[in-house]
């Protein structure tokens, strides 16, 4: 991958792929959490598939979402709960309000975090039996160079 050489995949966008490979061919148009409100939803209101990871809690509106439009929340936030006055984690979409208009949400926690989790184990077990071929091969080096030296 780098340079030709083997290397790891980054776990999030791996899963956020995971998530979304079946859907084929698409255009791309990206933002960034300075892109103005008004601007952000020309762009939301007529995508299929909508990945949102700024860092800004509710960003994402039902009314800035087409519907049935896949939504997946990778943002991840830590905001005080009006009704419990006690932290809780968050998303940069409004969950509950997009998940009445959208066809697929992710929720957060528990949406993207779970498959990041599991393409870092993917690339554990990947770089785990990297290392035992390469263990292996020297195994075998050591072997044929003992059974030339006989």
């Amino acid at each position: 991958m780098c340079l030709d050489q083997c290397s790891m995949l980054p776990a999030t966008p791996w899963g956020v792929w995971e998530i979304i490979k079946r859907t084929g061919d698409a255009t791309v148009t990206i933002s960034h959490r300075y892109t103005p409100k008004e601007e952000l939803k020309k762009h939301t209101a007529l995508a299929d598939i909508v990945i949102s990871a700024a860092g800004i809690p509710n960003l994402i509106t039902a009314d800035m979402i087409k519907e049935g439009a896949a939504v997946i929340d990778v943002g991840i936030n830590r905001i005080q709960d009006p009704t419990t006055a006690k932290p809780k984690l968050v998303g940069d979409v409004d969950f509950e309000g997009v998940k009445k208009k959208a066809g697929y949400i992710t929720p957060v926690p528990g949406g993207v975090g779970p498959m990041t989790v599991a393409m870092l184990m993917k690339n554990t077990i990947i770089a785990a039996k990297k290392v035992l071929r390469l263990e292996e091969r020297e195994v075998l080096k050591s072997k044929e160079l003992g059974a030339a030296s006989n």
